[in-house]
This record gives structure tokens, C-alpha cells and sequence, in this order.
């Protein structure tokens, strides 16, 4: 339980912002990018690389497994791939990325892996992973962290149908593999819609970068063929995800913020901030490599219905900036947000109605009347080791005073510099 002491003042913004935001290497491209270079068939450079814990944990786990990784650079590692079984058990922390994407990778090595977590890691889903991998051969000793897993001496296949309607990293972690696989793998979903499914084109994308061809001829099916993974060397772009909550600064404050080495064309669910952004009200521009919203602030905003299935992530961000609009808005297409960090959905609509926001939860999403930045009220805001929704508090706090966050340190999941970035821009001029 944090104390008073723990407790962080979000910054108020006394002025319209005209920011310049370096964000740092995306976690979803870092991680894939750190797995395939472990799997692949000679060294590999990889630039931009994101360090965080999350990226840390992904490391730790793949130099475990045998994988040997250098930093060479700012930002920059050398990934030498090798297979071993792993003396000791692999740390999961509370990322996804590594608790779904590494058994899958331990399933190729035979013999024993056990992985550990975070006691919040035992509630988010990993089951369905673990089921592939019992079709493949792999022992499981349970469907949740902590678990063990036994590979035999040759994995079968190719043939698994798992049910990923909770998360699409479910996907994406047979897929990263699946070329290693003795027989590849022919990959089914078989339930409700796959959510994020941008993040599954990622990973085809970055598998088609290293020689391994996805072939997905219809809905919901997805097959690789086995085959070496080459070695490539690889540029991160930076976390659109994480530098909406800058670029969402600039809605509610008003001013204008810049995120310099925006992709020209990425798949990044995150890209899509920009699209709401434009809907609410704000000025969008590019300029050579940047992206800049320019908005009047909270005052001028227009609510919104938007449908985020595609990009969850952005589903805090969003709530905050709609709550402080004028005007009932709505997200929908998240119910499989309930089991990210922590249940995203209950997290937003108790916290913010404990600032005097009126919001519902609804099956799918959130139903957000928002009346100003004038009804709010400030008040302690729980982050509940969800660095996403500590980026929810951070922008509340621009335009309402009293804001104190109970965790701040669980942005170094994705971004250990947050709260000095976040307080040189509201200082920036």
C-alpha cells in the first residue's frame, strides 16, 4: 500500500503548450524486433531499440534462453541468436509481450522453463498460448503465472486453433516462432473478433522483412511455413502509442506539440490518435519527419464515437480527453481491455467518477458525459501499476488541479523518463 509520501502532483499547465516531444522506440516493434533476432540464423543490429522494463524483461528472458545481446550504441544492440535451456526461471514482470511471445520460444528448446511475474501477471490471460502449445506437444503445468512448461526433444503441428478474442499477442507469439517450427505452423482463431489487429500486421510485416512468409488467404488463418528467420538488421519507430498522451496534451491545454521522426507510413495502432485527434477538434500537420496537433484547448473540443478495437491502447488517453470535452461521448469495441494491466474498463470509470466525471461502463466500452474541465475535481488517482493509466492522470492534471497520482514509477514499463518529459513540456514555452 503506497503512502502519502509515494504519492506524485501531476504538474497544472498555466499556459498553452508549445512542445516538442522526443518519444522514445515503440515496446510492440522492440520486442518483436529483440524475439526475431534471437530466432534468427546470424547476428543482428537493431537501432532505436526502447529501454524499459518492459524491453529489459524481454532481453533478460531471450539471454536466459541462450540469446546473447550487446548494447552497441545509444539505443542500439547487437543480438548474437542462440538456443539454450535456462537455468533459472524467466521473469515476466506484468509485459504481455514477454509472458505470451517467450514459451513460445522456450517450446524450442527441450526440457523444462518455468516463468514467474508480478502477482498482477497471474490475472492477465495467457491461457490460449499455453493451449497452442499443447497441441504442439508442450507440457503445461497451469494457465496462468506462475506455470512450467516441458518441450519435447520435436515439437508437432502444424495444425493449432486457439481462440485470441482476449488479445491478439496471442497470434502473434505462434507466429514469431512458428518458422522454427519442424512441420511451421497452419494457425486458427476460432472466436469472437481478434482485437488490435494491426499488431498482428506488425508482426507479418516484420517476419516478411526476414525472409518468412505469412500466408493469411482467408479470415482468421494464418500459415507459416518452416524455414530459417534471417538475421536483419532493424530501425525501431518510435511508440505512436505513448506519444499520443503528448500529442493529446495539446487538446486539452490547447497550443500545439510536435513528435519529431513520426513514420511516413506505419501500422502502429497508435498512428490512429491522430484520426480522433482531427475528429475532436485540433489542427493536424506534418512537416518533413513531424507530426504536430495544434488545438484551442478543452473548451473548443467536440465529443466523439469511436470504435477503438483496433487500438485499445489508446483507450485511456481517449477517455480523459473526451471527459473533459463538452458532450456525451462514447468508446467502443474494448471489452478485452478488462484484462490488460489491470481491468482498463473499471480502472477509468472509478477513478474518473471519483474526480466528478460522469461515465458508465457499457459491455464494450465507456459512456462519457463530459462537462468541462471546470466540473472535475482533484483528488488522489489510483494507477494501479497500469503505466497507461498513469498517463490518464498525468493529462487530467493539465487542467485540474490536485491531481496526485499513487504510482507514477509504473511508466518504466514502457517509459522510465515519463515524468520529466511530461514536466518539460508543461515548462516549455
Amino acid at each position: 500500500m503506497l503512502t502519502d509520501q509515494h504519492l506524485w502532483t501531476a504538474p497544472r499547465a498555466h499556459h498553452r503548450l508549445a512542445g516538442r516531444v522526443v518519444v522514445p522506440g515503440s515496446k510492440s516493434q522492440t520486442n518483436r524486433a529483440l524475439v526475431l533476432a534471437a530466432l534468427g540464423d546470424g547476428p543482428s543490429i537493431l537501432d532505436g531499440v526502447l529501454t524499459s522494463r518492459d524491453s529489459l524483461l524481454m532481453s533478460a528472458g531471450l539471454q536466459r534462453l541462450g540469446a546473447d545481446i550487446q548494447s552497441v550504441g545509444p539505443s542500439s544492440v547487437r543480438v548474437v541468436p542462440r538456443l539454450a535451456r535456462p537455468a533459472g526461471p524467466i521473469e515476466c514482470g506484468l509485459a504481455g509481450t514477454v509472458m505470451r511471445f517467450l514459451p513460445v520460444v522456450a517450446a524450442l528448446v527441450p526440457g523444462s522453463t518455468q516463468f514467474v511475474g508480478d502477482e498482477p501477471a497471474s490475472r492477465r490471460p495467457i491461457g490460449p498460448v499455453l493451449n497452442g502449445l499443447r497441441q504442439l506437444g508442450v507440457e503445461v503445468d497451469s494457465d496462468q503465472l506462475p506455470f512450467s512448461l516441458r518441450a519435447p526433444d520435436r515439437l508437432g503441428g502444424p495444425e493449432v486453433t486457439i481462440d485470441s478474442a482476449a488479445s491478439s499477442q496471442f497470434i502473434s507469439a505462434l507466429l514469431l516462432a512458428g518458422a522454427r517450427f519442424p512441420r511451421g505452423i497452419d494457425l486458427r482463431h476460432d472466436g469472437a473478433s481478434v482485437p488490435s489487429a494491426p499488431h498482428i500486421a506488425m508482426t507479418c510485416a516484420m517476419l516478411a522483412d526476414r525472409g518468412v512468409t505469412v500466408v493469411s488467404d482467408e479470415p482468421c488463418h494464418w500459415v507459416v511455413r518452416p524455414g530459417p528467420i534471417h538475421a536483419f538488421d532493424d530501425a525501431i519507430e518510435p511508440d505512436l502509442t505513448n506519444a499520443a498522451v503528448f500529442l493529446a496534451a495539446a487538446l486539452v491545454v490547447g497550443g500545439s506539440v510536435t513528435v519529431p521522426a513520426w513514420p511516413a507510413d506505419s501500422i502502429q495502432p497508435g498512428a490512429q490518435f491522430v484520426g480522433i485527434a482531427d475528429k475532436m477538434g485540433a489542427r493536424i500537420s506534418r512537416t518533413d519527419d513531424s507530426m504536430t496537433i495544434t488545438a484551442q484547448g478543452w473548451q473548443e473540443l467536440r465529443p466523439i464515437d469511436v470504435d477503438l478495437h483496433e487500438a485499445s491502447e489508446l483507450t485511456p488517453v481517449v477517455a480523459v480527453v473526451a471527459s473533459v470535452a463538452f458532450g456525451r461521448s462514447r468508446i467502443r469495441g474494448v471489452a478485452h481491455i478488462r484484462g490488460h494491466e489491470t481491468d482498463r474498463l473499471a480502472a477509468l470509470a472509478h477513478e474518473l467518477a471519483n474526480l466528478g466525471v460522469e461515465i458508465q461502463q457499457t459491455d464494450d466500452g465507456l459512456d462519457i458525459t463530459g462537462q468541462g474541465a471546470d466540473k472535475p475535481h482533484g483528488a488522489k488517482f489510483r494507477c494501479y501499476a497500469d503505466h497507461r493509466m498513469a498517463h490518464a492522470g498525468a493529462l487530467l492534471g493539465l487542467v485540474i488541479d490536485g491531481i496526485e497520482l499513487d504510482d507514477i514509477a509504473c511508466t518504466s514499463k514502457t517509459m522510465p523518463q515519463f515524468p520529466q518529459m511530461w514536466a518539460d513540456l508543461v515548462q516549455e514555452n
